[in-house]
């Protein structure tokens, strides 16, 4: 025979290019039970659209608790990709739609670099580099968020996969007209990928996944650094713009921790020994420490925390919004 529901139960989600993750679980027990699914929330002239985030989540929580069994849920944490710019019909809509739905009477909605940091770190001062297609630096001190970069493929992500990409693809350009920077080896590489690289522009320049097969190239790079000395380099002017968006985030007390999360990093030392090189020179009073989990695992300490108390994070209103209804 069941028990009566836990009253600090609690929903964590993680919406991003790649779909949906979502836990159920407790503050008492933990995660209870999880589920996913790989279509993403759609995007249109309000930003991130509030009521087909609701049609994707639905489902999943109704499985999710029928599956953790009887737990009242009592707070939600939202991550989702592209809160800061595109977010604000989810803040105005979201907690509402928790709460007829659900009963959720708390709810914070984070932005992805939010939850990378919670996830990475803990709710403890430093700075997380976040990379994959794009790069974003989050740092606190605990009173306040700080971010840099994070500005899209067009504008900035230095340093980030699609940085490296078309850094590569530039270098194999370049050897291609016979200029200087160019590389052999990165057209070669380019050629197998792409075909002939005359037809580049014409196959890149339309596409609207363009960041992406721009980062698609980012592990030929690194592949080409032990033995090409350009390649060598783009990895080492990346960890150079990565350390410089960590070090305008990062803290300066001397209790200060500094660890990289995201996809990015898979590519392994060609770009994390020249990373860890800057870091150690521009940021030596913070410590450098490996990442404890990822986006997902942030929201569900930031919902475990929620469903017992108020967050020890700061709040923010673009990067970390809480709503707290009636009811509570």
């Amino acid at each position: 025979m069941t028990g009566p529901p836990e009253g600090s139960g609690y929903l964590a989600v993680d919406s991003g290019g790649s779909g949906l993750r979502v836990v159920v679980g407790t503050a008492e027990r933990g995660p209870l039970a999880r589920r996913a699914s790989d279509e993403p929330v759609r995007t249109g002239d309000r930003g991130i659209d509030p009521e087909h985030f609701m049609a994707r989540l639905v489902p999943l929580v109704r499985a999710l608790t029928a599956e953790a069994g009887p737990v009242r849920l009592a707070a939600a944490v939202v991550g989702a990709t592209g809160l800061a710019s595109l977010g604000a019909g989810l803040r105005a809509e979201l907690p509402g739609g928790l709460a007829r739905e659900f009963g959720v009477r708390r709810v914070a909605l984070a932005a992805d670099a939010v939850t990378a940091y919670v996830g990475a770190l803990g709710p403890r001062p430093g700075a997380v580099i976040a990379g994959g297609t794009g790069l974003i630096a989050i740092g606190t001190d605990l009173a306040g968020w700080h971010r840099a970069d994070g500005w899209g493929h067009l504008l900035g992500d230095c340093g980030g996969g699609a940085w490296i990409g078309r850094a590569g693809l530039e270098a194999a350009l370049r050897a291609h007209d016979g200029r200087e920077g160019g590389s052999a080896r990165l057209l070669a590489c380019a050629e197998e990928v792409f075909g002939p690289v005359a037809g580049l522009p014409a196959a890149l320049y339309p596409r609207p996944d363009r960041p992406a097969v721009l980062a698609s190239f980012a592990p030929m790079v690194a592949a080409c650094a032990d033995e090409d000395l350009v390649a060598a380099g783009i990895l080492r002017e990346a960890a150079r713009h990565m350390a410089d968006s960590a070090a305008a985030v990062c803290p300066s007390g001397g209790a200060s921790r500094v660890a990289v999360t995201g996809g990015l990093f898979k590519i392994g030392d060609p770009l994390l020994v020249p990373l860890d090189a800057e870091l150690a020179k521009r940021l030596p009073h913070a410590r450098r420490v490996p990442a404890e989990g990822d986006p997902l695992h942030g929201s569900v300490r930031m919902a475990a925390e929620l469903s017992a108390g108020p967050l020890t994070l700061p709040g923010d209103e673009i990067i970390l919004s809480m709503t707290t209804l009636s009811g509570d």
